[in-house]
């Protein structure tokens, strides 16, 4: 075989091995001197006006790809698929507020009024600057995508001053409201989303305050088997007093179970969420029957009249591939979707 149709044949495969290198730095490295050799092997043809490639040039090209072959194979190449492995999404860029959008009653569905949502310094902020009176404009960001069976994660916390008008109920008090009503679906002039809230308390120094409550704008749920049509329901959690972060945690599986934690420790639980109940004005009626179980929807953040800042907003969701077969599998999804399998 003339070397000239063997070299060929060599960068042929030297530059698929190339796929097989730890890092793309690798790879490019591992390419470029292919690149390199190839150039210098058809420079020292054309300079010695030879038919086939002079031996030396094909040594020393085989001297470099191999050199290259074994620092590549040092570097093992990427792990396969590890199904164990939990892939957690943030809702949040850090930068903008961009997946997101915000209602505010008495405006329309994007309307910021005054600019209440913000990011700033890597978190979403709340604040009423030229609000003046608060009037009754409650207002919640919307997260683009519903999702149904997940896990949640965000850290919150207190600032400031509650603005004027802001109902004595609302001090320190905001909420992530989760299995809502899709934001399109509010009407102009709606105060909150039908939805079940994780209520988040913050201490006025003074008295106790548990955070983390369950409260029903619109709903119903079912604890210890039984119905509840209470509209606020206190947790176990305990008091966080003045400005400091706290890491709240949510486990939502459909309408089957819904766990609010906090510190490691499930201080609210609760089942069968469902359309129902009050505490809700100026919605459309028509959308909801009363007793319909809810299975899933929107996740939104508040603003209830007292400045608030929000941050690491992560969320696993559990809804994906249950065939092991599947390149995108993973053992911790508890809801099956296979129509999001890939194989190939």
């Amino acid at each position: 075989m003339a070397f000239h149709s063997l070299f060929i044949k060599l960068l042929a495969w030297q530059v698929h091995h190339a796929a097989s290198c730890q890092s793309r730095k690798d790879a490019a490295v591992f390419v470029f001197f292919s690149i390199l050799g190839r150039t210098f092997e058809i420079f020292t043809f054309n300079y010695f006006n030879m038919k086939n490639c002079r031996p030396f040039v094909c040594l020393l090209w085989l001297s470099i790809s191999s050199s290259l072959f074994f620092a590549c194979s040092n570097n093992p190449p990427e792990t396969s698929h590890d199904p164990d492995k939990e892939e957690w999404q943030s809702l949040f860029n850090g930068v903008n507020l961009d997946g997101w959008e915000p209602k505010i009653t008495g405006f329309e569905l994007n309307e910021n009024f005054n600019n209440t949502f913000y990011a700033e310094d890597s978190m979403i902020k709340v604040k009423y600057d030229g609000y003046g009176d608060f009037g009754g404009r409650f207002g919640h960001l919307f997260y683009k995508e519903p999702f149904s069976y997940y896990r949640l994660k965000v850290d919150y916390r207190f600032v400031g001053e509650q603005c004027q008008g802001g109902p004595e109920w609302a001090l320190r008090n905001s909420g992530a409201m989760l299995h809502g009503q899709p934001a399109s679906t509010m009407l102009k002039d709606q105060d909150f989303p039908i939805s079940v809230e994780a209520q988040f308390l913050g201490g006025d120094g003074e008295h106790e305050r548990p955070t983390l409550n369950l409260c029903t704008p619109g709903t119903n749920v079912e604890r210890n088997g039984a119905l509840v049509t209470d509209h606020c329901m206190e947790s176990t959690a305990k008091t966080y007093h003045g400005d400091q972060w706290v890491h709240a945690e949510f486990l939502v599986l459909g309408d089957s179970l819904l766990q609010h934690i906090l510190e490691g420790k499930v201080v609210m639980e609760y089942s069968k969420p469902q359309y129902g109940g009050g505490a809700v004005s100026h919605f459309d009626s028509t959308l909801y029957k009363a007793g319909q179980p809810i299975t899933g929807g929107s996740i939104s953040l508040q603003s209830e009249s007292h400045p608030v800042h929000f941050k690491n907003i992560m969320l696993l969701n559990l809804e994906g591939c249950t065939d092991k077969k599947a390149k995108n599998y993973k053992s911790y999804f508890v809801k099956q979707k296979n129509t999001l399998c890939i194989y190939d």
